[in-house]
């Protein structure tokens, strides 16, 4: 996990728990609304990192099958 996904998921408990301590209804929607979007940067950060990783992966398979065929 990333750094900016781990910032992102500390986000999303800070405002979880700023909803479990607010009285009032409408401040509550509006951190639990805040928690549901911090978590879904997360989810797509952690998705991009997996990608990137993947891509890398791909690109260095096709390099070592590049130079196999060379030799």
């Amino acid at each position: 996990m990333s750094a900016q996904s781990d910032f992102y998921l500390a986000r999303a408990a800070e405002a979880r728990a700023s909803a479990s301590a607010a009285t009032l209804d409408n401040v509550r929607d509006r951190w639990l609304r805040s928690e549901a979007s911090w978590g879904e940067m997360a989810a797509r950060s952690e998705r991009g990192d997996k990608r990137r990783a993947q891509i890398i992966e791909e690109k260095a398979s096709a390099s070592d099958a590049l130079g196999a065929q060379a030799v």
